[in-house]
């Protein structure tokens, strides 16, 4: 299988959960597009290039991953890039709808583009970035959910 797939996300930060389904999907993908999205919506810890930044040296030695970001539609990027595949994560902890609501609208605006969906590994299941940046606001111990990387970057100061 030669395919590229993208899975996009705040990664505000990036967590062990997302880790895990990036790692995961390298196994079905030759390559992976890791693309932070820039959401009007949200208040981020930090900045599109912080992220960008602490992504690029996180997966400095695996050429198979790519870090880009975009501020627009999902399936605009995909289309630029030639990419028909989305990876998306799944916890049980209500995701799915959220999900597969997401994953029929892009359906609907690029038809050709596939939603793969990974379930996220029991270790991981509750760990979201929101959980993580309300415990580290309140100088809880974050040091488990995040990759070591990630955790140095939460604790300069």
């Amino acid at each position: 299988m030669s395919k590229t797939a993208l899975y996009a996300g705040t990664f505000d930060p990036f967590t062990n959960g997302h880790e895990d389904i990036l790692k995961r999907s390298l196994n079905l993908f030759n390559k992976v597009t890791l693309l932070v999205a820039v959401s009007p919506s949200k208040k981020p810890l930090f900045t599109t290039e912080e992220r960008l930044e602490m992504l690029r040296e996180l997966f400095k030695d695996d050429p198979r991953i790519t870090v880009d970001s975009w501020d627009g539609l999902l399936v605009d990027y995909a289309k630029n890039n030639k990419i028909d595949v989305v990876i998306r994560g799944l916890r049980p902890t209500g995701d799915f709808e959220v999900e597969f609501q997401m994953a029929s609208m892009n359906n609907k605006l690029f038809p050709e583009m596939e939603t793969v969906f990974l379930m996220t590994e029991g270790q991981n299941y509750f760990i979201s970035s929101s959980l993580v940046k309300e415990v580290h606001n309140h100088s809880g111990h974050v040091k488990d959910f995040v990759p070591k990387i990630i955790y140095k970057w939460l604790t300069k100061g």
